[in-house]
C-alpha cells in the first residue's frame, strides 16, 4: 500500500514540474546559424582585403614598433571575423559524447 501511494505522489509531483519546464521562454538573442546581414558581409571583405594587405607586406624593414602594431591589428581583425562568422562550434568531449551515444543506441 506505502509503495503505491509514494508512486502515485511522485508521479503527481513530476507533473506538477512539468508545466513550468515547458513554459520556458526562447532566448532574444538570434540564433549562431542565422546569415549575416548584407552590411555586415561588406565589413568582412574590407577586413579580409586588409589581412591579404598585410600578408603580402614585406615586414623585414618595418621597426619592432610598427611589427607590434600590425599583430595588434591582426588580432583585432581575427577576432572581428571570428564574431561575425558565427557558427556552432562543438568540443571534443561533446564529440565523443555523442559518438559513443550513437554506439549505444545504434
Amino acid at each position: 500500500m506505502k509503495k503505491i501511494i509514494f508512486c502515485v505522489m511522485a508521479t503527481l509531483l513530476s507533473l506538477t514540474f512539468m508545466p513550468i519546464q515547458s513554459n520556458a521562454m526562447a532566448p532574444d538573442e538570434p540564433s549562431a546559424l542565422v546569415e549575416p546581414k548584407p552590411a555586415e558581409m561588406e565589413k568582412v571583405k574590407v577586413l579580409e582585403v586588409r589581412l591579404n594587405e598585410i600578408n603580402n607586406m614585406d615586414k623585414s624593414k618595418l621597426t619592432s614598433a610598427e611589427k607590434k602594431t600590425l599583430r595588434k591589428e591582426v588580432k583585432s581583425i581575427k577576432s572581428t571575423l571570428r564574431e561575425v562568422g558565427g557558427g556552432v562550434y562543438i568540443s571534443v568531449g561533446a564529440l565523443i559524447l555523442i559518438l559513443i551515444l550513437l554506439i549505444v543506441l545504434l
